[in-house]
């Protein structure tokens, strides 16, 4: 590896966890009035569309399943979320939201959209804003490419 390499990837890395901070800072504003996290409002957004196994979010989200397993036990606990039956897995159970917690994520939505909409003006328009994405997930898949060929940082063992 160069060192120009390494250095994109040190400012890649930078870069990506300062934008991770910021994105939960504004989160954690957003979500506030509804009386959710940041946190809380990932695993809820999660099973929005339907409900998941705690290791289905987990998945979704890049994080580990027993960090989803604590917020989604006090989602249930608050009756912002509801554990269901799984047809596919007796133990692992489905994750859904509640009338409760589909409210609490609609209060986020007007804060929501107003960001989103001074964020793409501030990024030049719709466009670049969905290439800033189309960038982000390419990262994405290419550090998954790159993790699925062997350990990152693992030194080769010759026996």
């Amino acid at each position: 590896m160069s060192r120009t390499q390494q250095d994109a990837l040190s400012r890649t890395a930078l870069g990506v966890f300062r934008l991770n901070g910021q994105l939960l800072a504004v989160s954690e504003k957003l979500a506030e009035p509804a009386g959710l996290t940041a946190a809380w409002w990932q695993v809820l957004g999660a099973v929005l569309p339907e409900p998941l196994p705690v290791a289905g979010i987990a998945r979704v989200m890049g994080i580990t399943r027993q960090s989803v397993q604590r917020i989604a036990d006090l989602l249930v606990r608050d009756g912002l979320a509801a554990y269901a039956p799984n047809p596919a897995h007796r133990r692992a159970k489905l994750l859904a939201p509640t009338e409760a917690g589909r409210a609490a994520i609609a209060r986020i939505d007007p804060g929501h959209a107003e960001l989103a909409a001074r964020l793409t003006a501030a990024l030049g328009g719709q466009d670049a804003f969905e290439e800033t994405v189309r960038v982000l997930d390419r990262l994405s898949a290419a550090l998954e490419a790159v993790e699925a060929v062997g350990a990152v940082g693992a030194e080769e063992r010759v026996d």
